[in-house]
């Protein structure tokens, strides 16, 4: 579990996973990129590198916060170049550290001129996928280090929130999602989802629509309802297509396709191909989404949880096995799908299916029984809520309580 440190202060939260990555790519001439969906931490990881390096005298920081008024006059990379030039301190080493630097007209100039000083080190975050242009990965190769901040984890939803692991705090974390503000907004359901749909519409207006110069926003809008009602499943623009003309918006699979990239460029969204088992290759068409935070998904759809737990579940698990630092794609075979082919450099691959409760044998046979149709020997996990189910070996198919999954840094 992780650590409170009292800083400047202020009591905050470590992710230390995170520090421990950053801390990694210092002094190898890396520029180091957080992204992520806003509000996700990027903004307090960058604050808690920032008090880190000040401890230590020899040390010079230089701090801009694109979404703090203070900050307005820099524009441009040129206004960015004078700012930096003003606070620099020869002899020392300067931390240059700029939050959603994508705001900043031209920016790759100036990350590019001091990605190579001796006495530089540079950490940048931006809120889209795309915010380092095609020309400044030329200019500087591989000399960037990306680092995919999430929204909470189950563990660090415990801590922010200081709960016991419980079925409570499960549930807790299944409603309400691991968005790290929450921990200052409270768990008051009102109040829970006002900041939900705050933080929503703030990422669709900066990071969808005013990027990519949106016209049809209510299009956008009811395809992003459409996707969060529908998550976990297998669909296709033409399907997509087809639902809306029955509600009468006529619209073309190109703006759709269009559309869900743009979503998932701002971290919205996650898209997760299908992959044949058996043949051993993917698929172009028919792709599942997973929201970045399952709590802004389920203020979407409303209601409660109780009519579609397993989707939610699903979404949970996509979430932590990336976090684990897995590769992720959905299983394709003849007689069925499994919900997650998991792989990581090194060899190690296993399957998934994720369940909301093996209750009777019908369910078993579905769960269990796509995973017994894979003919290979790798690892088989199925993860569900069955109660007082923590670990169990179900005939060489292991068989994960949703809590002890979550509590897990691997499998």
């Amino acid at each position: 579990m992780q650590q409170i440190s009292i800083i400047h202060n202020m009591k905050i939260q470590i992710r230390p996973a995170y520090i421990a990555q950053i801390e990694k790519y210092f002094g190898k001439d890396y520029i180091i990129v957080l992204v992520g969906q806003r509000r996700v931490g990027k903004s307090y990881m960058l604050k808690m590198i920032r008090n880190i390096k000040e401890l230590d005298t020899n040390n010079n920081i230089i701090y801009v916060d694109k979404e703090k008024e203070q900050f307005d006059f820099i524009q441009t990379y040129q206004d960015l170049n004078e700012y930096i030039k003003s606070k620099y301190e020869k002899g020392k080493k300067n931390y240059i550290l700029v939050d959603e630097i994508q705001d900043i007209e031209g920016f790759e100039r100036t990350v590019r001129s001091y990605c190579s000083e001796p006495d530089a080190e540079v950490v940048i975050t931006g809120s889209n996928a795309k915010m380092l242009s095609g020309d400044l990965s030329t200019l500087i190769g591989g000399r960037y280090k990306e680092i995919y901040i999430q929204s909470l984890s189950y563990q660090e939803f415990l801590l922010f929130h200081q709960l016991t692991d419980d079925d409570d705090s499960l549930s807790k974390y299944i409603q309400f999602g691991g968005l790290p503000g929450l921990a200052k907004i409270g768990l008051e359901e009102a109040d829970v989802r006002e900041y939900q749909r705050d933080i929503y519409n703030t990422v669709l207006l900066k990071d969808v629509i005013l990027r990519n110069k949106i016209r049809n926003v209510t299009f956008l809008e009811n395809l992003v309802h459409f996707l969060a009602d529908n998550i976990g499943k297998i669909i296709s623009a033409n399907s997509i297509a087809k639902y809306m003309k029955s509600q009468g918006q006529p619209i073309t699979s190109t703006t759709i396709i269009e559309y869900t990239k743009f979503l998932t460029e701002a971290y919205i969204l996650h898209k997760v191909n299908r992959y044949d088992i058996h043949g051993k290759k993917l698929f172009e068409s028919n792709d599942k989404f997973y929201f970045e935070d399952h709590g802004v998904r389920n203020v979407l759809v409303g209601g409660n949880r109780e009519g579609d737990i397993e989707k939610v579940i699903e979404n949970i698990i996509y979430q932590h096995l990336i976090r684990m630092g897995y590769e992720v794609t959905i299983g394709q075979l003849q007689a069925g799908e499994i919900d997650f082919v998991c792989s990581k450099r090194g060899g190690h691959h296993f399957y998934v299916q994720a369940s909301y409760i093996i209750a009777d044998d019908n369910t078993r046979k579905r769960e269990f029984g796509n995973l017994r149709a894979i003919k290979d020997n790798y690892p088989k996990y199925v993860i569900s809520m069955t109660p007082l189910v923590k670990k169990n070996d179900d005939n060489g198919i292991i068989h994960l309580g949703l809590r002890t999954f979550l509590m897990s840094n691997e499998l």
